[in-house]
């Protein structure tokens, strides 16, 4: 849906794309930036060094990608290329926009796509679920400097922003490029609009250079309009991270197959620090009451897996790791508890819950994590307070009877014992679940088709 009509400015394959001697285009010019965005790029020289430590650490490579040596996506060689740079945060960011970009690999003729990702892991997570696009590699600093040279190699008709990745040069350069720019599965929360309602004079020039702002839900939109985002260029699309298709294509691997068999499971996906601790305590008591029931933990950040371990010693709960489990293990080993210190498997291991716990939403400090990945395989889904992040789906689980919010480990003991005590309301719930995110499903189609529009594209 869309807050009014789509009048897509012509394509803008700059001259400078072509000859990057050439002055830039046209719509930014030097000149015309404000004083805060010139103090701004100035701070960045003497930051630079201790920003690369920061971002690159030792590594060459990732030092090297971090400066905007880009990894070339094509040889430029066809006349009618499509070429895309499409960023995003981390992994769950590029889950979101996976559907976006597979699209445009899939439907538009030549589409040369590269992608970053502030993070190391979501440069893995790109390379691994991201099949046919040309180049993924970590984003350079937004450094004037770095931007440029990384636009001068990679050459995008087309900068795809996901949610809220408001790096100020990536607009700049681009737009000075004359790259369209596209903020896609735009997120702001009211935490993240007061932030950056600080440095307004900042962020505002820099979403004035975006050709659409296509945002998760209203109220995203009028606080991206709030923040000077052009209220003729701001959309609602939806959040492309609720496909149900990508459920299809995950698969467990034969060990975690093995281990999943024949057992009830607890999982509990993207935890955060504290909820270990508190979903231990339901689960031993849970056990007790419904023999068999497993449990699966899955921190948010895979740094994390010694100190739940530790926690796990302290209980004195044995406990296997994904990363050690083979086959035979899993069929001799015994253990009811796997701490998954794998990336890329909880997706998987979410069709085998039989009821599910999503982390980072016991505090105000993360705003949840992804609630439609359970709900997709029809698993009951509970979670915390604090769901801000992903209020959309949270709102349709609770509306539709698909998940419950639990404020601490007594009601998740609770709202769990009465799913697995009546299998018939248990599969109900989950029913629910998913007929919950099929409601929001449709979003990636629509981003593609204003996309299309933008390019002058057949919508296809």
């Amino acid at each position: 849906m869309s807050c009014n009509s789509l009048r897509p400015e012509p394509p803008a394959i700059a001259a400078w794309a072509l000859n990057p001697e050439q002055p830039a285009n046209t719509r930014l010019v030097r000149a015309s930036l404000p004083m805060l965005t010139r103090i701004y790029n100035a701070l960045w020289y003497p930051a630079l060094p201790f920003a690369l430590v920061v971002a690159g650490g030792r590594d060459q490579r990732n030092l090297r990608e971090r400066l905007g040596r880009a990894i070339v996506a094509s040889k430029f060689a066809l006349a009618d290329e499509v070429r895309v740079w499409v960023h995003a945060a981390s992994v769950g960011e590029i889950e979101a926009v996976r559907p976006v970009v597979l699209g445009l690999v899939r439907e538009v003729p030549h589409a040369a796509v590269t992608v970053t990702t502030m993070t190391i892991a979501g440069r893995e997570a790109a390379r691994r679920r991201l099949p046919g696009v040309s180049a993924c590699q970590l984003a350079p600093l937004d450094c004037p400097l770095a931007v440029r040279g990384f636009i001068a190699r990679v050459r995008p008709q087309l900068l795809l922003i996901a949610e809220t990745e408001l790096w100020p040069n990536f607009f700049f350069e681009s737009a000075r490029a004359g790259s369209h720019i596209v903020i896609v599965n735009g997120r702001l929360s009211e935490r993240s609009l007061a932030r950056y309602r600080t440095i307004r004079s900042l962020i505002e020039p820099a979403l004035a250079q975006a050709d659409l702002v296509l945002a998760q839900s209203p109220a995203d939109a009028n606080r991206f309009i709030s923040l000077g985002a052009p209220r003729a260029r701001v959309f609602v699309t939806g959040n492309t991270k609720f496909e149900l298709g990508g459920a299809a294509d995950s698969e467990l691997r034969p060990a975690l197959r093995k281990f999943a068999e024949g057992q009830p499971i607890l999982v509990a996906g993207s935890t955060a620090p504290g909820e270990e601790r508190m979903v231990l305590n339901a689960w031993r008591n849970l056990a007790d009451r419904f023999g068999g029931l497993a449990l699966v933990i899955a921190p948010r950040h895979l740094e994390r897996v010694t100190e739940i371990e530790e926690e796990l010693r302290a209980a004195g709960i044995p406990w296997i790791r994904a990363s050690s489990l083979s086959e035979f293990i899993a069929a001799r080993s015994g253990q009811n508890v796997l701490l998954l210190d794998t990336m890329g498997e909880l997706r998987a291991l979410y069709s085998r819950a039989a009821v599910a716990f999503v982390g980072g939403s016991m505090t105000a400090a993360r705003g949840g994590q992804n609630l439609g990945e359970p709900a997709a395989w029809g698993a009951p889904v509970m979670f915390g307070p604090h769901y801000e992040n992903q209020r959309l789906v949270g709102e349709a689980l609770i509306e539709n009877g698909g998940g419950r919010v639990v404020v601490d480990g007594a009601q998740l003991e609770s709202t769990a014992a009465e799913w697995l005590a009546d299998d018939a309301l248990r599969r109900a719930t989950g029913d629910r679940a998913h007929r919950a995110l099929e409601q929001l499903t449709g979003a990636a189609a629509s981003t593609l088709q204003h996309l299309k529009s933008l390019l002058r594209l057949p919508p296809g």
